[in-house]
């Protein structure tokens, strides 16, 4: 059964572990240093920041990272989302991380946004959707969102995380549930 819970200082030393990670550092271009892991996940874990991190665990141990937020907190995303796809007011958007490449191909990924997104329509009533920009060479992540029920809706230009990628992306949308 997977599970949830807020992203702690005791985590860092497993964000820094999963984030160095070669099939991780390819899509995160994240630095792993203890420093830079408290540096970049310290503020939400206070709450200085609107996203929030979280753990998915799967029958009680961490397989990944769920950071989530409100699209309207960070007008940079909104500025590159807005000419491919309406992005409704409340919008939230997912990134997602599975730690160890030995839970990879196993079907993690599309069970952890499946279940990140109940959590979404649970905790949040008021939001209408979640929206999903993704490099479009990232093909596992994409079918992921696939698997998990989202909607490809728009392909364009975003400006990439990783400074080596150009800037295709594919946009994937899902509504709340009528219901």
């Amino acid at each position: 059964m997977m599970s949830w819970r807020h992203v702690t200082e005791d985590d860092f030393a497993l964000l820094g572990k999963w984030l160095a990670e070669p099939h991780v550092a390819r899509w995160w271009n994240h630095e792993t240093s203890p420093e830079a892991v408290a540096r970049d996940f310290g503020p939400s874990l206070r709450r200085e920041e609107p996203s929030e991190d979280l753990i998915a665990s799967l029958d009680g141990a961490p397989i990944g990272l769920l950071q989530r937020s409100f699209l309207h907190d960070y007008p940079e995303y909104l500025n590159d989302l807005t000419p491919l796809t309406e992005v409704p007011p409340r919008a939230m958007s997912i990134d997602y991380l599975i730690g160890d490449l030995g839970n990879t191909g196993r079907g993690l990924g599309p069970a952890m946004i499946s279940s990140a997104l109940a959590e979404i329509w649970a905790q949040f009533a008021d939001v209408e959707c979640v929206i999903v920009p993704v490099h479009a060479d990232n093909v596992p992540s994409w079918r992921a969102l696939e698997k998990a029920g989202m909607v490809r809706v728009a392909s364009g230009e975003i400006e990439p995380d990783n400074p080596i990628d150009d800037r295709r992306h594919h946009v994937y949308r899902v509504d709340r549930p009528v219901g």
